[in-house]
């Protein structure tokens, strides 16, 4: 996710040479592919923990840091929602 995201820091210094609607279209691309990694570090959490449980050839420390990095992704995807919210708010208080 933070690969994904200095990528988009990359598009977005080039957005001002391309159209809106291009733009448009990359930051949707951007947000749908974090929320597929997202969810997908999610769901390898849930598959390791279950292995883990049923007693499966899997290693203590493999189940641990796959949960840990689930953790860490869904941590920063909330601070990325958050600042995204924020900025929105202060917008909407902005005088025309």
């Amino acid at each position: 996710m933070i690969n994904s995201i200095s990528n988009q820091v990359a598009l977005a210094k080039t957005a001002a040479s391309t159209s809106t609607g291009q733009t448009t279209q990359q930051f949707s691309t951007f947000l749908k592919d974090s929320i597929n990694e997202l969810n997908n570090t999610q769901r390898a959490s849930d598959i390791a923990t279950e292995k883990l449980a049923k007693g499966e050839n899997i290693e203590l420390q493999d189940v641990m840091i796959t949960a840990q990095k689930a953790s860490i992704t869904m941590q920063t995807a909330l601070e990325i929602r958050n600042k995204a919210v924020e900025a929105y708010q202060e917008m909407m208080r902005m005088q025309m």
